[in-house]
């Protein structure tokens, strides 16, 4: 009988002492799976939340606007550098912007923002700004009339959670409000009955209206077709002011952006801010999005760019976020590395109380003549065939787990989710699909049993045959 087939049935000797070790190195691998997938999962969505709806992953910019983002930075794009941009081989959009800021006024509210001239076609094509759109409001007249219908008991109770949310998309209403798939036909009637939000998008030549943040629509209490007045500083210390028409309201994934943005049409900021034909940026919209990928696609473009442009990447226009985002990393990476030093301990001590179990069968072998070296090998395997139940199991428990949390994030409401939104933040925990990470973790794991075997290995070969066997 070949050795690695003795050791697998050894194990099966005693199946409690198999299970026990293996579940060490199973919930070794369990854990580390999860918590690195809802930290990378987290990190992910919040990096794509911002780049997707306001930085896009590459920029054109005026070479001093970087340091000194004010209007007067801004400059004039040729057409031509816009037509050489488009036909590189990774890129499937340019969109010019001409941004600033203003203070936004509603009767006696005010509030600072962002205001983003856009092509609103172009800018739906890359950001997806018309699918971000609100199209559901949980209001409290909403939720009183809901309250009134034949519902679920579920969703009456999620009622009073979910009370001055919005939402762009039925998918999100039916996973928040838990609407199953039998219930939908009679549930969301009802709901769009009660909570639909009537809302529009900016059309082509349209100089009179915005589309502002759900965030900054609350705060200074604005509806669909309400006016807001705008002022700030134009072009080269121009008067801007204006009256318009709030024409939508869009819900963004970062509150920190959605509570001071106001989007109108470029040819009405050009207007508002007395800068015609100019642009703050252009967002370069890409396929290939990895950051080799945009490193390679800025070399590319930069023989096209003059001394008086600069191109930067989405990492570049959000420094401090990274900044933030690899520290809170390093601190994950401690905390990974106090869950493997319990991990090894408890696999090690798991070995020990094997090791001490056998130690006068092992006396027994020895004595009839089997040699160390051959025992030795034989359990080493047994540890290996042990590691590999626990890997494998911890692998397929864990991504149930993953898939759910990336498809079904967690959501946080009340204090944690207010937290979180004061940071910034939308309050939501994804976790990212399998990827390299994955097996990172199971290498580490293994390494861990790797020491392990060595130490059994060790512990084998210095077996004293007498005292082993009195034990």
């Amino acid at each position: 009988m070949k050795d690695y087939q003795l050791a697998w049935r050894n194990l099966w000797r005693n199946k409690r002492r198999t299970m026990i070790t293996a579940a060490s190195v199973f919930f070794a691998v369990f854990f580390a799976l999860v918590m690195r997938s809802f930290q990378l999962g987290t990190y992910d969505k919040l990096f794509k939340d911002v780049i997707e709806s306001y930085t896009g992953y590459i920029q054109v910019q005026q070479k001093d606007y970087f340091d000194e983002p004010i209007i007067d930075n801004s400059f004039e794009i040729e057409p031509v550098l816009l037509q050489q941009i488009q036909n590189d081989q990774n890129v499937t959009a340019v969109i010019p912007r001409l941004e600033s800021f203003a203070l936004a006024a509603a009767g006696s509210v005010t509030q600072g923002t962002m205001v983003i001239g856009i092509d609103s076609e172009g800018e739906d094509k890359v950001m997806n700004l018309r699918n971000k759109l609100v199209r559901f409001k949980i209001t409290p007249g909403a939720v009183e009339e809901i309250r009134k219908e034949d519902v679920p008991e579920r969703l009456k109770k999620l009622l009073d959670i979910y009370s001055g949310e919005a939402y762009t998309n039925v998918e999100r209403l039916m996973m928040d409000f838990a609407i199953r798939e039998g219930d939908s036909s009679s549930v969301l009637p009802l709901i769009r009955k009660h909570a639909s939000f009537e809302n529009s998008y900016l059309t082509s030549g349209d100089m009179s209206g915005v589309l502002i943040g759900n965030g900054l629509a609350e705060y200074l209490k604005l509806g669909v077709g309400d006016t807001v007045d705008l002022i700030g500083q134009g072009y080269h210390g121009a008067s801007a002011a204006g009256k318009y028409v709030v024409r939508g309201i869009v819900r963004l994934p970062s509150p920190e952006i959605d509570n001071i943005l106001v989007y109108m049409q470029i040819d009405a900021a050009r207007e508002f801010y007395d800068a015609p034909g100019m642009v703050t940026s252009a967002i370069i919209n890409i396929k290939d999005r990895d950051d080799g990928d945009v490193a390679v696609t800025i070399s590319r473009l930069q023989k096209y760019i003059s001394d008086q442009q600069a191109l930067h990447s989405w990492k570049e226009l959000n420094a401090l976020l990274v900044n933030q985002m690899e520290a809170d990393n390093k601190s994950g990476a401690i905390m990974l590395g106090i869950l493997y030093l319990v991990i090894a301990f408890g696999v090690f001590g798991t070995v020990l109380m094997m090791l001490a179990e056998r130690r006068r069968e092992f006396g027994m072998l020895i004595s009839i003549g089997m040699q160390k070296g051959k025992l030795a090998k034989i359990v080493s395997f047994e540890m290996l065939l042990i590691g590999l139940l626990g890997v494998v199991a911890g692998v397929i428990a864990s991504l149930p787990v993953v898939f759910l949390g990336h498809f079904y994030p967690l959501k946080f409401k009340g204090e944690v989710g207010q937290m979180y939104e004061n940071y910034g933040f939308d309050p939501v925990m994804p976790t990212m699909l399998p990827d390299i990470f994955y097996l990172w973790q199971v290498v580490v794991v293994l390494l861990i049993l790797l020491i392990s075997i060595s130490f059994s290995i060790r512990k084998v070969n210095r077996i004293n045959v007498i005292n082993a066997i009195r034990a």
